[in-house]
Parts: C-alpha cells; sequence; structure tokens
C-alpha cells in the first residue's frame, strides 16, 4: 500500500562528555590537566534514495536517534565524534517541523541530503580551563544534547505521468494495461484511495513512470474528499493525462465535456500554474454503444472552445488505441525538462535549523512565583545542562558566568535576599549574597 505521509521523532546525538584528568608519569609528582574533550554527537541526516517510492518504513520505525559523542580520555587524548545517522527518504519527500509548521526541506534529486537533527557539542575537559591563577582546574563539561524534533513527512509522488480523471473513469485500468503495475480496481467510486505507480516500456527502447492518481470530485482545492491529498501528486509529474469517461449518461448528470470542465478547474484552483503542465486528452470507453458520437461532440467542444486538436480515443479493455498514446506520452516527455521547476527550499531550511545559535546568549528574563524567582533563559538553562556540579571548581565556573551576564544584579533590583529559592528549568538554587 502506498504511504505518502508519516510522522516520525528525530533526535541529534548527545556530546560526549569532557573528563577531569591530571598526568600521571613517573618522575612528574605534579603534572598538569590532562582531560580531553568529548567527541560530537552525530546529525541525524536525510539522504534521498531514488530506489524508494513509498514512506512505508516510517510505519514501523518512527524515532531515530543518532550516537552520542565518545567521552574525553586522559593525556589530553579526545573522544570520538559520532557517526551521523543516515535516514532513506524516497524522493519527493517534503520534510516539515511539526512544532513550527515550518519547511525543513523540499527532497527531490537522489543522493540530496539535509541535516534534519545536529548533534550536540563534545564537553571540555579540563585543559580547556587552564589559566594563570588557576593552573590545575577541576573543571570539566558534560556534552551538549542533541536537537531534537518531531517532523511530518509528505510525499508527492514522482512520476513523469499524472493520470487524472474523475472517479471510475478507467486510469486504473488503463495503467494495469500499459505497465506490470496490478492496482485494485473495481467498478465504484474511490476505489484507488492511494496512487498506484508503474513502469511502462516503450517498443523502440523508451520508458516512463505513470502514476494512477486517486480520482478528483468538485471542491477538491478545498479538501473535499480526498482533496488535497490527490492534489499534491500532481505537481510532481511532467505530464498530465486526462481521462474522460465515455460512457456516462445525461441521466447521471454528467458528460465528457463538463466532466474534463470540472477537473482541470479544480487543478486550477488548487494551483494555477498548474494550467501550464502539457496535458493529454484520453476518451476511455470507446467500446461501448454511442461512444463514437459522444467523442465526436466531446472533440468538437474542446477544439471550438480550448484549441485543443487532438483526443487519444482508447478502449483499456479491448487495447485499442493504447499504443499510440503510449508513443504520444514517450514523445511529449522527450520534447519537454527532465523535471517540472521546483522551488528549492533545502538551503534555506538548513539555515533555519541552525537559527537557534545565533542568538543572543545574554538574553534572559526573570519572573516571580510567590517566593521563589524563575530565570528563563536557553542560554543559561544550556549552561546548567553541561555544568557538572559535584566540582566545587565547576559551580564557582557557573556562578561567574551567571555574575557577569548581570543575572545578580537583575535578582537584586527585584527584591532577592539571602536564602530565597531561584529556580532554573528543573534545577533549584538558593540565593546567597556574597561577603
Amino acid at each position: 500500500m502506498f504511504v505518502d505521509k508519516a510522522r516520525i521523532f528525530v533526535k541529534g546525538g548527545d556530546g560526549g562528555d569532557g573528563i577531569v584528568a591530571f598526568r600521571r608519569e613517573k618522575y612528574v609528582p605534579e603534572g598538569g590537566p590532562a582531560g580531553g574533550d568529548g567527541g560530537r554527537g552525530g546529525d541525524v541526516i536525510f539522504r534521498v534514495d531514488e530506489g524508494l517510492r513509498t514512506l512505508m518504513d516510517f510505519r514501523y520505525q518512527r524515532h531515530f536517534k543518532a550516537p552520542r559523542g565518545i567521552k574525553g580520555r586522559n593525556k589530553t587524548m579526545h573522544g570520538a565524534n559520532a557517526e551521523h545517522l543516515i535516514v532513506r527518504v524516497p524522493p519527493g519527500t517534503i520534510v516539515i517541523d511539526e512544532n513550527t509548521q515550518e519547511i525543513v526541506a523540499d527532497l527531490t534529486n537522489h543522493g540530496q541530503e539535509v541535516v534534519v537533527a545536529k548533534g550536540g557539542r563534545g564537553g571540555r575537559g579540563n585543559t580547556r580551563f587552564v589559566t594563570a591563577k588557576h593552573t590545575a582546574p577541576e573543571i570539566a563539561e558534560r556534552g551538549e544534547e542533541g536537537e531534537e524534533r518531531w517532523l511530518v513527512l509528505e510525499l508527492k509522488v514522482m512520476a513523469d505521468v499524472g493520470l487524472v480523471g474523475f472517479p471510475s473513469v478507467g486510469k486504473s485500468t488503463l495503467l494495469s494495461v500499459v505497465s506490470a503495475a496490478r492496482p485494485k480496481i473495481a467498478d465504484y467510486p474511490f476505489t484507488t484511495l492511494s496512487p498506484n505507480l508503474g513502469v511502462v516500456d516503450t517498443d523502440d527502447g523508451r520508458s516512463f513512470v505513470m502514476a494512477d492518481l486517486p480520482g478528483l470530485i468538485e471542491g477538491a482545492h478545498e479538501g473535499v474528499g480526498l482533496g488535497h491529498e490527490f492534489l499534491r501528486h500532481i505537481e510532481r509529474t511532467r505530464i498530465i493525462v486526462h481521462v474522460v469517461d465515455m460512457s456516462v449518461t445525461e441521466e447521471e448528470g454528467r458528460d465528457p465535456y463538463t466532466d474534463w470542465l470540472k477537473i482541470n478547474e479544480e487543478i486550477r484552483l488548487y494551483n494555477a500554474k498548474l494550467e501550464d503542465r502539457p496535458q493529454l486528452v484520453v476518451a476511455n470507453k470507446m467500446d461501448i454503444p454511442e461512444a463514437e458520437e459522444k467523442l465526436q461532440r466531446f472533440s468538437q467542444q474542446l477544439l471550438e472552445n480550448h484549441g485543443v486538436e487532438k483526443v487519444y480515443a482508447i478502449s483499456s479493455a479491448t487495447h485499442r488505441g493504447i499504443k499510440e498514446l503510449i508513443y504520444a506520452i514517450a514523445d511529449q516527455l522527450d520534447a519537454i525538462p527532465e523535471a517540472p521547476h521546483v522551488e528549492e527550499v533545502a538551503e534555506v531550511a538548513e539555515r533555519k535549523i541552525y537559527r537557534y545559535e545565533q542568538k543572543d546568549e545574554k538574553e534572559f528574563t526573570i519572573r516571580r512565583e510567590n517566593e521563589t524567582f524563575v530565570i528563563e533563559s536557553p542560554a543559561i538553562e544550556n549552561l546548567l545542562k553541561r555544568t557538572q556540579f559535584g566540582s566545587h571548581d565547576a559551580v564557582m565556573r557557573f556562578a561567574r558566568i551567571m555574575r557577569k551576564m548581570g543575572v545578580d544584579d537583575e535578582l537584586r533590583k527585584r527584591g532577592a535576599t539571602d536564602g530565597q529559592i531561584i529556580r532554573i528549568g528543573e534545577y533549584e538554587f538558593e540565593f546567597v549574597e556574597q561577603g
């Protein structure tokens, strides 16, 4: 079954912790600091694989977490960076941040990559904190947490040809005749609830991918029926093959020309640019009585009102006109560009991923909840997570940074006194005035 939408969780690997270590060598009784930095956590990277056609795999695995960096080692040796986690996706996948609804990437070409969750930096070892006054610091940082987010994946079919038309006009039958595809076929509306793909080969060695797309109804551009689930896929096709049923009757309140107008109107209202997409008109079910008379009237209406000179008359049941249609499609594909224009947003999206690094790290807000002062600052919360509070030196360093940022002064302005509780994220501290 074709799956064209999935919701997944991705998390970059946490950075490895830095360590506190000192040189312990013979004849060096007071060796200096020798704690190495932790390695960087792995990124979660989406890579386009043209061998994939669906998002089916994401129904069974929804969580993707990159490995964490290796812890630092003594003798100032760095921990190894973690391997990136490569997640393969089919061409035509649009990646959306569930929280912000921003497009993270529009992945169309084989091998194209985008980082969707960045790994955390490794923590620094105590060799990084040596100063002239503090030559043997017992300070090391924890690794930074990797970025995490929920993503929505949407797949637009990457096919050369898209079959469009009202439900039950014979699109699935046509696909089964011209390719090895075996779509589910029945004589009732909305038999096709998801796109079916088939590879069509011509006798002269050419080939193309054809998609049988779910049938349209009026109001589809507003999401009625399958609505946008269908229209999303048309955007990726290079050619539209519009299949019209010659068996419809006035008793049903339909006729071929009206059907053709309604489908094109829905496509236009969804995306006006699709009006410029090459379209072949196919009159199907020509094996039924009165089909020739209807075709003649239909062809005349298209020519007089829209300048459409050619209507391909076929019968999927008897294979009439099938070969001519296949060659006409192949000729049309040869005459147009490789793929329809797709706005490249991957580079813009990647900049969005890293935007958090550009924030002013000195920004913070303080609010009061009863007798507790609550400090809110992504930079301070990140510093908390990286600080190893089991070390006295690390605690003093944290306090110095808070003072330099102006947090202590702002707390005093707001009335903080000795012993009052200060909360930052999940941590609580006691405010102490320096003597």
